[in-house]
């Protein structure tokens, strides 16, 4: 098996990768799945992280706006549902063989750690996968924010945005079939084209840090390890 092109990487994935497909919640096949494929990125070399969003469970502005709970508050009950989802994909790992931590930005001292840059570079040593969880611990941030300031943070090779789709497109292919795919892009090009894939103030904190970022299909057979070993795979943007 090729080596990895990388030594460190952050895998971004939706909480709704998950669940079934326009479901809510957990699934054991979907939470499995998704182990499966970190371990994947594990056993061709590289240190690895993973920021898990929460969108299954909860999204703080969407809840906002649907109740009449401040978006202070609603944004960190988003966070409480990264720590949930982050500890499930945990105990999945660990069943499978993979050790692995979960450091939170809020403490939740009885489930897992707080995140400490060092503490988490000791565990990298020790081969565990780290899960990044609790967000950045401020409101009015994405969790793509947050991969991209881990990231940065960590040291970072690469940052994997994994999606439900090929890579980053002009428009919602879902919707156009005439939809085209980009396979590179600056960072400057995803802002100016007002590209919707990933949060704006993420592709900010990249482009400042020199943290290239693809964004791929996970659930196309083969691409992670394409990925890992250096193979062109969905869309790249990083300098031009």
């Amino acid at each position: 098996m090729a080596a990895s092109e990388y030594k460190r990487v952050l895998l971004k994935l939706s909480g709704e990768s998950l669940c079934e497909k326009g479901g809510s919640g957990i699934d054991g096949d979907a939470l499995e799945s998704i182990a499966r494929h970190v371990m994947e990125i594990a056993g061709l070399g590289p240190e690895v992280c993973v920021v898990v969003g929460a969108g299954n469970i909860l999204r703080g502005a969407t809840f906002s706006q649907e109740s009449r709970i401040p978006r202070n508050t609603a944004d960190y009950m988003g966070m409480l549902a990264t720590i949930i989802n982050a500890c499930a994909l945990q105990e999945t790992l660990e069943k499978l063989g993979q050790p692995t931590r979960v450091l939170s930005a809020i403490e939740v001292s009885a489930i897992c750690e707080k995140f400490i840059r060092r503490r988490a570079l000791h565990h990298f040593q020790r081969g565990r996968v780290v899960i990044l969880a609790g967000g950045t611990g401020n409101p009015f941030f994405t969790t793509d924010t947050c991969a991209a300031l881990r990231a940065s943070e960590l040291d970072v090779d690469l940052l994997i945005k994994a999606t439900k789709v090929d890579g980053i497109y002009d428009s919602d292919p879902e919707k156009n079939p005439d939809a085209k795919m980009f396979t590179e892009l600056s960072y400057a090009d995803v802002l100016q084209k007002n590209l919707k894939v990933i949060d704006h103030a993420a592709i900010s904190l990249c482009r400042e840090n020199g943290v290239p970022l693809v964004v791929l299909n996970i659930f196309k057979e083969g691409n992670i390890a394409r990925v890992i070993r250096g193979e062109r795979v969905g869309t790249l943007v990083r300098d031009s």
